[in-house]
């Protein structure tokens, strides 16, 4: 393994903060935004000058005058503005970091930092009413993305689904399967006022009146209810093949009152003295338990028709996935859902458990856009855009692509005529494009050079050019970048990543001539770099969950 020059650079800040005066000292270090600034800044000496007394600017030299250099890793030190400490790392240490990369291939990038630990992420969780629609899609592809991420730095990841097949909704349903399916027999037949007015509850009428005809004129709501939940969740599974996602475990929201865990939530919250009765029905202190929230106000848990709201059901089925022992919970919710949740964690808190094991993640809402102008998406008249009409429209992997490029708490406008283009200027042939150029640069070199894969050391010091250096400065990101989106659960911070790779492999080819029959050795040096391009970008793909195609 290659020196991890960060910890390197703040042992060394540190130890001459030490010498200095400064017991215990903790050292911040950034990359610079213009690299004439250096590779690494670090602000050490205005946060502790104070406390010496000191003059930010002059300690900052007297903390460069201990670290004694130029070093092996360290060529330069400046002091900027108020007292920066920027500092050029050599060359040698990037080119050698080429090694690292093509060594690791598939697994550059990948870290230990959750070795040993589990988390479980619950998302999608669309009830079996219907098919997914576009207002589904950025959610369904965060948690792709994030799930990956996580197993990145080295969660072993459970992908939970949680879903509800019970109740008024499910009712609704059988309602509107039975209508559209006694239509087929009597047209006037009227439709319920609050049904299920798509397409497919008449898809799902028409297959049972193939199968049985007109026998089911009388027959229980159960048949429709039954027949509308498999159509369903054969069309949400369907969808969700369609983006690669596969869950682990699917929750029936009728477990926890099979197993008799809404009850037992209830008798603790009375126990506790969190709960009481009013006009029928059974409140919860929340006020009690927000008291930082000014607005708070109780909320009814059961109706006094004796049904449970959604508050209490969430909350017992989150004490399960804390009992289940996993070291991190992730729920992904849109934004309908950003007062709610505050509620169910401080239910679960009043009872004893520590939420802090749970982050919820809060999605804003998508508005597809055209022209700079809001459209409405629709396939036919007064029929929902589904999400696999979304997906057949522009395909998957600009599907996932586009709902994950931006931070989930901002607005996204989604560019559908920009989805649809199909070259560069679409963000994700951009990237996709340099993959598969690389593969097309590799696949000459084994045709120009047949040596060339079974070629023993390579000369990385031919790789002096400003844009080779330029290159692999941000390719040796990688890992840090993986880090720090998996920290704050951003995985748009690897698109970010990778568009700026892509931006210095594209410079770099354009003004270096990797394949020269005349110049054999430089050649494989930069056909090394190509490769390690590639690895990285593949690498982020994988995250992000797309495709990377050798060919366009």
């Amino acid at each position: 393994m290659i020196l991890d020059i960060k910890q390197y650079v703040s042992e060394k800040i540190k130890n001459a903060l030490r010498s200095l005066g400064i017991h215990e000292p903790a050292v911040i270090l950034e990359r610079p935004k213009d690299p004439l600034h250096g590779d690494i800044s670090c602000n050490a000496a205005m946060m502790y000058a104070k406390k010496l007394g000191r003059n930010p600017k002059e300690f900052a030299q007297s903390i460069l005058e201990q670290l004694a250099l130029p070093d092996e890793f360290i060529t330069k030190a400046s002091i900027a503005g108020p007292g920066f400490i920027n500092l050029f790392i050599a060359d040698k240490y990037y080119t050698e970091k080429l090694t690292e990369i093509n060594e690791l291939k598939g697994n550059f990038g990948r870290l230990n930092d959750n070795s040993g630990k589990t988390a479980d992420i619950e998302w999608v969780s669309a009830n079996p009413t219907g098919e997914l629609h576009t207002g589904h899609g950025r959610q369904t592809a965060l948690g792709k993305a994030i799930a990956n991420l996580l197993e990145w730095t080295g969660y072993k990841v459970t992908r939970e689904y949680y879903y509800n097949n019970a109740g008024k909704q499910m009712e609704n349903l059988a309602k509107s399967v039975y209508a559209r399916y006694r239509q087929l027999f009597e047209p006037d037949y009227p439709f319920p006022e609050d049904g299920y007015a798509g397409d497919y509850v008449k898809e799902i009428a028409a297959i049972l009146a193939k199968e049985h005809d007109d026998k089911l004129i009388d027959a229980d709501d159960k048949i429709f209810r039954e027949a509308g939940e498999n159509w369903c969740f054969k069309s949400i599974r369907h969808t969700l093949d369609s983006f690669g996602i596969h869950h682990d475990i699917f929750f029936n929201e009728s477990t926890l009152y099979e197993t008799g865990k809404i009850t037992e939530t209830l008798e603790e919250f009375k126990k506790r003295g969190l709960s009481y009765e009013k006009d029928g029905a059974i409140w919860l202190k929340t006020s009690e338990l927000l008291k930082n929230k000014k607005d708070a106000a109780d909320k009814v848990i059961v109706k006094a028709t004796g049904e449970p709201t959604y508050r209490l059901p969430d909350m017992a089925y989150h004490i399960d996935k804390l009992k289940r022992g996993y070291d991190l919970i992730i729920d992904i919710f849109g934004a309908d859902h950003g007062d709610t949740y505050k509620e169910v964690l401080a239910g679960i808190e009043g009872l004893g458990y520590d939420s802090s094991k749970i982050k919820v993640i809060i999605h804003q809402m998508v508005t597809f856009v055209q022209d700079g102008k809001p459209v409405k998406m629709s396939k036919r008249a007064d029929n929902v855009y589904t999400l696999d009409d979304l997906i057949e429209d522009i395909g998957a992997d600009v599907t996932q692509f586009f709902f994950v490029m931006r931070s989930a708490n901002t607005h996204l406008e989604f560019d559908i005529a920009l989805a649809r283009e199909q070259s560069d200027k679409n963000p994700v042939f951009y990237l996709q494009y340099a993959h598969a150029r690389i593969c097309s640069i590799l696949r000459n070199a084994a045709e120009i050079f047949p040596d060339y894969s079974s070629a023993g050391s390579i000369n990385y010091s031919l790789l002096d050019t400003p844009e080779a250096i330029s290159l692999i400065k941000v390719l040796v990101l990688f890992p840090e970048t993986v880090a720090a989106a998996a920290a704050t659960l951003e995985p748009h911070k690897i698109i970010t990543y990778l568009n700026e790779a892509a931006e210095n492999y594209h410079r770099f080819y354009h003004n270096n001539r990797v394949i020269d029959a005349e110049a054999k050795e430089l050649s494989f040096a930069r056909l090394k770099l190509c490769e390690a391009a590639r690895i990285v970008l593949k690498n982020g793909f994988d995250i992000i969950g797309i495709s990377a195609p050798e060919r366009m």
